[in-house]
């Protein structure tokens, strides 16, 4: 099974179940936060570009936005980001950190960067290959909202992910000529987070 039949399997059987549904939303919620949280890091206090800002504000976005469609599913349902509130908790916590991890290792052996340009450079790839990734998954999970008939949507959200994606290889052509192959190298680091996290996700799901 592709992964792409493997998240439509796995995101079928949690929409269709309440509590799930609204673990999967928080989930979703604190990884865009993390993402949030990890651009405001990588600022820089003075040379921070409109880019920068404008994806920092709309990954915060994104994570209250998931939060507040939990209560569309039941209220007062998840009021954190503790384990118990979540899917694939421990999952959910690394891929992220592990990604920026790898990134920075990435960078710093592949190009010889340090210190604020690894910084960068790490920023650019995570962040392409995590709106890689969001194209597919959003675009997955709304096709079985509207198959569902579900009260949630996340269609604003997916506007805004194709966005981010064009501006990051935007910004990436002006980082280095051989984007395209450091882009792919990093796509490959992270499919293997995302394997992980979609196989414990549907353990989850098969134990519900």
């Amino acid at each position: 099974m592709d992964q792409n039949e493997q998240l439509k399997k796995v995101v079928d059987k949690i929409v269709v179940n309440d509590d799930m549904h609204a673990k999967w939303l928080n989930s979703l919620s604190m990884m865009e936060n993390t993402g949030a949280r990890k651009i405001s890091k990588y600022e820089h206090p003075v040379h921070t570009n409109i880019i920068v800002l404008k994806h920092a504000a709309e990954e915060a976005r994104h994570a209250y936005y998931l939060k507040k469609q939990i209560g569309k599913l039941a209220q007062d349902a998840c009021p954190d980001y503790s384990y118990p509130y979540l899917l694939a908790p421990i999952e959910s916590y690394h891929y992220l950190h592990q990604l920026d991890v790898d990134a920075c290792r990435y960078v710093k052996d592949k190009l010889n960067l340090e210190g604020r340009d690894m910084k960068h450079g790490a920023y650019l790839l995570v962040t392409y290959a995590i709106e890689v990734r969001a194209d597919m998954l959003y675009g997955i999970y709304q096709d079985a909202l509207t198959k569902y008939s579900s009260k949630v949507n996340v269609k604003s959200i997916i506007a805004e992910e194709e966005g981010h994606l064009e501006e990051m290889q935007k910004m990436l052509e002006v980082f280095h000529p051989q984007w395209e192959m450091l882009a792919k190298d990093m796509c490959e680091v992270e499919n293997k987070l995302f394997e992980r996290w979609i196989a414990a996700l549907g353990k989850m799901a098969q134990n519900n």
